[in-house]
Protein backbone atom coordinates (compact mmCIF):
# COMPACT_ATOMS: atom_id res chain seq x y z
CA UNK A 1 0.00 0.00 0.00
CA UNK A 2 1.37 3.53 -1.27
CA UNK A 3 1.83 5.94 1.51
CA UNK A 4 -1.09 7.95 0.59
CA UNK A 5 -3.20 5.79 0.71
CA UNK A 6 -2.52 4.18 4.03
CA UNK A 7 -2.90 8.12 5.38
CA UNK A 8 -6.25 7.69 3.62
CA UNK A 9 -7.20 4.43 4.90
CA UNK A 10 -6.07 5.85 8.88
CA UNK A 11 -8.07 8.99 7.82
CA UNK A 12 -11.18 7.31 7.22
CA UNK A 13 -11.05 5.08 9.85
CA UNK A 14 -10.86 8.19 12.17
CA UNK A 15 -13.82 9.59 10.96
CA UNK A 16 -15.75 6.99 11.13
CA UNK A 17 -14.68 6.15 14.91
CA UNK A 18 -15.75 10.14 15.21
CA UNK A 19 -19.42 9.43 13.66
CA UNK A 20 -19.96 7.02 16.19
CA UNK A 21 -18.77 8.91 18.85
CA UNK A 22 -21.08 11.70 17.84
CA UNK A 23 -23.77 8.99 17.34
CA UNK A 24 -23.35 7.50 20.54
CA UNK A 25 -23.22 10.55 22.31
CA UNK A 26 -26.70 11.69 20.85
CA UNK A 27 -28.25 7.74 22.51
CA UNK A 28 -27.27 8.56 25.70
CA UNK A 29 -28.19 12.23 25.54
CA UNK A 30 -31.50 10.49 24.83
CA UNK A 31 -31.54 7.76 27.38
CA UNK A 32 -30.18 10.15 29.83
CA UNK A 33 -32.52 11.38 33.11
CA UNK A 34 -35.04 14.18 32.39
CA UNK A 35 -35.51 16.39 29.52
CA UNK A 36 -32.87 15.90 26.59
CA UNK A 37 -31.86 18.96 25.52
CA UNK A 38 -30.96 17.83 21.86
CA UNK A 39 -28.94 20.50 20.05
CA UNK A 40 -25.93 20.53 17.90
CA UNK A 41 -24.05 22.50 20.38
CA UNK A 42 -24.78 19.83 23.24
CA UNK A 43 -24.23 16.63 21.33
CA UNK A 44 -20.68 18.04 20.12
CA UNK A 45 -19.74 19.28 23.83
CA UNK A 46 -20.22 16.39 24.76
CA UNK A 47 -18.93 14.32 22.19
CA UNK A 48 -15.79 16.36 22.66
CA UNK A 49 -15.72 17.98 18.86
CA UNK A 50 -16.51 20.55 17.27
CA UNK A 51 -20.21 21.94 15.81
CA UNK A 52 -18.83 21.96 12.76
CA UNK A 53 -17.37 18.04 12.81
CA UNK A 54 -21.09 16.62 13.36
CA UNK A 55 -22.38 19.24 10.42
CA UNK A 56 -19.44 17.84 8.70
CA UNK A 57 -20.48 14.07 9.11
CA UNK A 58 -24.52 14.20 9.60
CA UNK A 59 -25.22 17.89 7.22
CA UNK A 60 -27.86 19.13 9.89
CA UNK A 61 -30.08 18.19 12.88
CA UNK A 62 -32.42 16.01 10.48
CA UNK A 63 -29.38 14.64 9.07
CA UNK A 64 -28.04 13.24 12.83
CA UNK A 65 -31.54 12.23 13.70
CA UNK A 66 -31.53 9.90 10.65
CA UNK A 67 -28.40 8.30 11.33
CA UNK A 68 -29.05 7.60 14.81
CA UNK A 69 -32.02 5.86 13.29
CA UNK A 70 -30.21 3.77 11.54
CA UNK A 71 -27.47 3.47 14.35
CA UNK A 72 -30.46 2.03 16.69
CA UNK A 73 -31.64 -0.22 13.99
CA UNK A 74 -27.49 -1.89 13.97
CA UNK A 75 -27.63 -1.94 17.59
CA UNK A 76 -30.94 -3.82 18.10
CA UNK A 77 -29.98 -5.88 15.25
CA UNK A 78 -33.21 -4.57 12.79
CA UNK A 79 -31.52 -7.09 10.40
CA UNK A 80 -33.18 -9.91 12.25
CA UNK A 81 -36.72 -9.36 10.31
CA UNK A 82 -35.19 -11.12 7.57
CA UNK A 83 -35.42 -14.53 9.39
CA UNK A 84 -39.04 -14.29 8.83
CA UNK A 85 -38.76 -14.56 5.11
CA UNK A 86 -36.93 -18.12 5.27
CA UNK A 87 -39.66 -19.45 7.78
CA UNK A 88 -41.06 -22.94 6.64
CA UNK A 89 -44.42 -21.22 7.07
CA UNK A 90 -46.37 -18.70 7.46
CA UNK A 91 -47.44 -18.68 11.04
CA UNK A 92 -44.03 -19.28 12.16
CA UNK A 93 -42.69 -16.20 9.68
CA UNK A 94 -45.24 -13.43 11.72
CA UNK A 95 -44.18 -14.85 14.90
CA UNK A 96 -41.19 -14.72 13.79
CA UNK A 97 -41.23 -10.66 12.45
CA UNK A 98 -43.38 -9.76 15.58
CA UNK A 99 -40.43 -11.06 17.87
CA UNK A 100 -37.63 -9.50 15.55
CA UNK A 101 -39.16 -6.07 15.87
CA UNK A 102 -40.06 -6.34 19.72
CA UNK A 103 -36.06 -7.30 20.50
CA UNK A 104 -35.70 -4.15 18.44
CA UNK A 105 -37.63 -2.19 20.19
CA UNK A 106 -36.15 -3.29 23.80
CA UNK A 107 -32.62 -2.75 22.97
CA UNK A 108 -33.13 1.41 23.60
CA UNK A 109 -36.95 1.66 24.54
CA UNK A 110 -36.47 5.27 26.38
CA UNK A 111 -34.57 6.18 23.20
CA UNK A 112 -36.64 5.03 20.86
CA UNK A 113 -40.03 6.65 23.05
CA UNK A 114 -38.80 10.12 23.06
CA UNK A 115 -37.49 10.46 19.64
CA UNK A 116 -41.37 10.04 19.06
CA UNK A 117 -42.02 12.22 21.06
CA UNK A 118 -39.68 14.56 19.75
CA UNK A 119 -41.54 13.86 16.45
CA UNK A 120 -44.61 15.49 17.57
CA UNK A 121 -43.12 19.12 16.99
CA UNK A 122 -39.76 18.55 15.24
CA UNK A 123 -41.06 18.17 11.74
CA UNK A 124 -37.50 16.86 10.24
CA UNK A 125 -37.88 14.01 12.73
CA UNK A 126 -41.93 13.17 12.28
CA UNK A 127 -40.65 12.82 8.27
CA UNK A 128 -37.33 10.42 9.19
CA UNK A 129 -40.27 8.87 11.63
CA UNK A 130 -42.37 8.15 9.15
CA UNK A 131 -39.80 7.05 6.31
CA UNK A 132 -39.49 3.89 9.11
CA UNK A 133 -42.83 3.21 9.47
CA UNK A 134 -42.82 2.92 5.94
CA UNK A 135 -40.25 0.75 5.91
CA UNK A 136 -41.65 -1.54 8.61
CA UNK A 137 -45.03 -1.60 6.64
CA UNK A 138 -43.15 -2.32 3.02
CA UNK A 139 -41.79 -5.43 5.36
CA UNK A 140 -45.42 -7.03 6.28
CA UNK A 141 -46.73 -6.78 2.69
CA UNK A 142 -43.70 -8.49 1.31
CA UNK A 143 -44.12 -11.36 4.26
CA UNK A 144 -47.89 -11.51 2.73
CA UNK A 145 -46.05 -12.08 -0.92
CA UNK A 146 -44.24 -14.19 0.54
CA UNK A 147 -46.32 -16.91 2.11
CA UNK A 148 -49.94 -16.83 0.01
CA UNK A 149 -51.92 -18.65 3.38
CA UNK A 150 -50.90 -15.56 5.20
CA UNK A 151 -52.19 -12.84 1.83
CA UNK A 152 -55.66 -11.42 1.21
CA UNK A 153 -56.79 -9.73 -1.84
CA UNK A 154 -58.17 -6.01 -2.30
CA UNK A 155 -58.67 -3.98 0.92
CA UNK A 156 -58.86 -7.17 2.88
CA UNK A 157 -55.17 -7.40 1.98
CA UNK A 158 -54.25 -3.57 3.39
CA UNK A 159 -56.18 -4.50 6.69
CA UNK A 160 -54.17 -7.51 7.49
CA UNK A 161 -51.17 -5.45 6.52
CA UNK A 162 -52.73 -2.71 9.18
CA UNK A 163 -53.53 -4.84 11.98
CA UNK A 164 -50.31 -6.47 11.60
CA UNK A 165 -48.45 -3.81 11.12
CA UNK A 166 -50.35 -1.84 14.78
CA UNK A 167 -49.58 -5.57 16.58
CA UNK A 168 -45.44 -5.12 15.86
CA UNK A 169 -45.30 -1.43 16.90
CA UNK A 170 -43.42 0.36 19.37
CA UNK A 171 -46.51 1.73 20.63
CA UNK A 172 -47.91 -1.89 21.31
CA UNK A 173 -44.02 -2.89 22.10
CA UNK A 174 -44.19 -0.07 24.98
CA UNK A 175 -48.30 -0.77 26.03
CA UNK A 176 -47.55 -4.06 26.48
CA UNK A 177 -44.41 -3.59 28.45
CA UNK A 178 -42.20 -5.38 26.04
CA UNK A 179 -44.48 -9.04 26.23
CA UNK A 180 -43.16 -10.51 23.29
CA UNK A 181 -45.50 -13.82 23.57
CA UNK A 182 -48.77 -12.05 23.87
CA UNK A 183 -47.83 -9.81 20.94
CA UNK A 184 -47.58 -12.88 19.01
CA UNK A 185 -50.22 -14.60 20.19
CA UNK A 186 -52.65 -11.44 19.32
CA UNK A 187 -50.76 -11.74 15.46
CA UNK A 188 -51.88 -15.31 15.24
CA UNK A 189 -55.82 -14.43 16.66
CA UNK A 190 -56.05 -11.51 13.73
CA UNK A 191 -54.25 -13.77 11.46
CA UNK A 192 -57.46 -16.80 12.09
CA UNK A 193 -59.59 -14.19 12.84
CA UNK A 194 -58.75 -12.59 9.28
CA UNK A 195 -59.02 -16.17 8.00
CA UNK A 196 -62.22 -17.25 9.04
CA UNK A 197 -63.75 -13.75 7.47
CA UNK A 198 -62.78 -15.25 3.96
CA UNK A 199 -64.33 -18.66 4.81
CA UNK A 200 -67.60 -17.24 5.74
CA UNK A 201 -67.14 -14.84 3.18
CA UNK A 202 -68.04 -12.03 4.64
Amino acid sequence: MSPRGYHSDKRQAAAEETRRRILETTRRIMAGKGIPQLTIDVVAAQADVSRQTVYNAFGSKSGLLEALCDYLGERGKIERIGQAFTAPDGTTAIARLVTAFYEFWATDRTVTRRLRGLATVDKDLDAVIKARTARQRLAVGGLLNRFPDLDASGREREHTVDLLCAVASFEMFDMLAGQTELAVAAAMALLSEQALVRGTGE
